[in-house]
């Protein structure tokens, strides 16, 4: 049976992954985390989803992971690295699906994993996850005469563009046609732009409502298109996709992975 710590659990996700680990049958909450002065401190974890479990929502992190095999963390950068933090100095795996991270950040996640388990993913829908493969082998297919465009569209809450699961797959395609997203990338286009140049890789972002997630990517040539495309309906499919990583990490210890390495596809 495995420990599960989950931190920001009031918010969308966290009450996901709240209801995904209650329904395992190999695990059980062992801590649900949120910020200092949260109104939820104190209160029934499981009543953030019908269902009381009878462990405390607490503020203290250091304190709730004692005795966890994992914290699954869906929260904001700088949330997430004071986590990482305290696991790597308790030893407790860290599944990390929060986006946003600037390059600098993204090393520190990488040297915990000299000392604990790590599973960093922009996205930790299988679906998803297979897309990025599917990706990978249509870029190197495609790698003349096509014009390659990410379009992604958010919920209206959402605070961070484009999607780290966007710029993920930008990143895959860049890498597949042997291209640096940093140097190719278009973020937006307005005005008198000229000419769309082939070697780009352009975003376009869409946010409102209550839009769980949606990818395509566009590969656009003469005579046709070919777009590779993931809708996700519910948060559950992130909440499951964290929990194989949870058991992944039980079986392998230390290191940095990601969902590719989770699913056997990398």
């Amino acid at each position: 049976m495995l420990n599960i710590a989950i931190a920001g659990c009031s918010g969308r996700m966290g009450r996901a992954l709240l209801e995904a680990v209650a329904q395992a049958p190999d695990m059980r909450l062992a801590a649900a985390l949120e910020r200092h002065g949260s109104p939820f401190v104190g209160k029934d974890a499981g009543e953030l989803f019908g269902a009381p479990c009878g462990v405390a929502i607490s503020d203290d992190i250091r304190a709730s992971l004692k005795g966890c095999d994992a914290l699954i963390d869906f929260t904001r950068p700088e949330a997430t690295l004071d986590h990482l933090k305290t696991c790597h100095e308790l030893g407790v795996n860290i599944i990390i699906g929060t986006t946003g991270f600037t390059p600098e950040q993204k090393v520190l996640i990488a040297d915990a994993g000299r000392s604990v388990g790590v599973v960093f993913a922009p996205n930790m829908s299988v679906g998803v996850n297979l897309s990025l493969k599917l990706l990978d082998m249509a870029a190197r297919v495609l790698n003349e005469g096509y014009d390659i465009e990410i379009v992604e569209a958010h919920h209206r809450h959402k605070v961070d563009a484009p999607s780290g699961t966007a710029l993920r797959m930008g990143e895959v395609v860049a890498s597949a046609l042997g291209r640096n997203l940093a140097e190719c990338a278009v973020y937006g286009r307005e005005g008198v732009t000229g000419e769309r140049s082939p070697s780009t890789i352009g975003f376009a972002t869409v946010r409102g409502g209550d839009i769980v997630g949606d990818h395509t990517v566009l590969f656009a040539g003469t005579g046709e298109r070919i777009e590779i495309t993931h809708k996700a309906s519910s948060r559950a499919t992130f909440a499951l996709g964290a929990l194989r990583a949870a058991r992944f990490l039980s079986q392998r210890g230390k290191g940095l992975f990601d969902m590719q390495d989770v699913l056997g596809l990398s």
